[in-house]
């Protein structure tokens, strides 16, 4: 393909992703390719795959449908978790033209063609044989970037695929990192996301810390704001509580995976944990920062997960002070070892529990939201307008949505809040007098 061409990307799955696609967009661009939408009729469409549940695996499809629905002789290239997994079935898809692996998806340039495959390629190594740690931050969203600093997985949970789909972990030094952070805010970001797939296993390549990363970050990049993304409860310490407590940049908001309120659940998961220690984080959080956001991600239908044990995680998570819940319906995934266990919960009865914590999570997010009423807090505003709505955040992880005539996008104003609404945000009147 002669640079100049057009170039369409399409990312599912998680915030890393975000991250990697805008760093593939980003060496096309210095190539000469024009980024446009799929639907566009780009020359070359990226795909960004994700192969968490089989809805993921079912969307790749759909977007290589649409992308060859605006243009059939669009090239496209699939990369991402599901590529590594399963480079055939994908490779099979009429219209895909190159399947690239976890070592391979940064080379894109020199896979793509002038015209179509006959057949679909695929240059895909072994996952193990991956040890490079490409450094990036997503650029579509200027208000907010994911700063990638982490990748891979050494943890093999018995129903997780990550570690077989981007290897084992590895980052860049802290030098690097805060070199591409530096990048993200020159780019316009007023708030960095840290994000990767297992962020406080951050410095294992580098006999750093992920502690050492978050001091070195907020005293060197010069940014309004920092959250952590999801960080294991295991690896969340007491210094990195404090040290968000008493910081200016980074915010009071901590996503903390728990996957079940069941002990013996969490055995078979392989989790390194047990829930005395996840109320033990959630108490430390509680102390010092009493108005965080703590979020959850809770896995509903875990094979062996009775009834009882069910109802222990839905009290578990009624009696802890949390914000909201991310609650996933458990679905088989090859190669992992959770649906060879004995007892599978029905479909029905996992999508049932999955009914049950969401209706939760309604009422958590109610009552962290109930807490700023009445009062005026510091929200950065997006891009995206809904129906006449601009939204934004507070340092808490509160979505506040006002009149988009009365703000503009990636500006930080006081705003008061007043009406929280069942759509899951609430309403403000910006302080526009500053």
């Amino acid at each position: 393909m002669t640079p100049g061409g057009r170039a369409a990307f399409h990312t599912l799955g998680c915030k890393l992703n975000f991250s990697e696609t805008s760093t593939i967009a980003r060496d096309l661009a210095e190539a000469g390719y024009a980024r446009v939408g799929i639907d566009e009729a780009p020359d070359v469409v990226v795909i960004n795959t994700c192969s968490v549940t089989e809805q993921a695996d079912a969307k790749c499809r759909n977007a290589v449908r649409r992308a060859l629905t605006s243009n059939p002789e669009a090239f496209v290239v699939v990369i991402g978790c599901y590529a590594q997994l399963k480079p055939s079935e994908i490779a099979s898809i009429e219209g895909v033209d190159v399947v690239l692996g976890a070592q391979e998806k940064f080379n894109i340039l020199s896979h793509i063609a002038s015209q179509k495959n006959e057949t679909g390629t695929m240059t895909v190594g072994p996952i193990k044989e991956v040890r490079s740690f490409i450094p990036g931050f997503s650029s579509q969203d200027r208000t907010r970037t994911f700063l990638k600093v982490q990748d891979g997985c050494d943890y093999f949970c018995s129903f997780c695929t990550i570690p077989l789909a981007r290897g084992r972990s590895r980052n860049a030094s802290i030098a690097d990192t805060l070199a591409v952070a530096h990048k993200a805010v020159e780019s316009g970001a007023k708030e960095i996301v840290l994000t990767g797939v297992n962020i406080g296993d951050f410095g294992k390549s580098t006999d750093e810390t992920f502690f050492d990363l978050v001091r070195a970050l907020d005293e060197q990049v010069e940014v309004n704001r920092f959250r952590i993304s999801s960080i294991e409860p295991n690896l969340l310490t007491s210094d990195i509580i404090e040290f968000v407590a008493q910081s200016e940049k980074f915010q009071p908001h901590f996503h903390i995976p728990l996957q079940s309120g069941s002990d013996a659940v969490l055995k078979s998961m392989r989790r390194r944990y047990r829930t005395a220690l996840y109320s033990d984080r959630i108490r430390e959080i509680r102390e010092i920062l009493p108005q965080a956001s703590i979020g959850v991600d809770v896995i509903t239908g875990f094979p062996n997960e009775s009834e009882a044990d069910f109802e222990t995680t839905q009290s578990f998570l009624l009696n802890q002070p949390v914000s909201y819940l991310h609650v996933f319906t458990y679905s088989e995934r090859a190669k992992t070892t959770a649906p060879r266990m004995s007892e599978s919960v029905p479909v029905e009865i996992r999508k049932e529990r999955t009914k049950i914590l969401r209706g939760l999570s309604l009422k958590k997010q109610r009552q962290h939201y109930e807490q700023f009423l009445d009062t005026t807090r510091p929200i950065l505003f997006e891009d995206a307008v809904e129906d006449g709505v601009r939204f934004g955040y507070s340092p808490e992880y509160v979505r506040i949505g006002v009149d988009a005539e009365l703000v503009a996008s990636n500006v930080i104003v006081d705003a008061k809040i007043e009406k929280i609404h069942a759509a899951g945000y609430a309403s403000a009147s910006p302080q526009l007098v500053q």
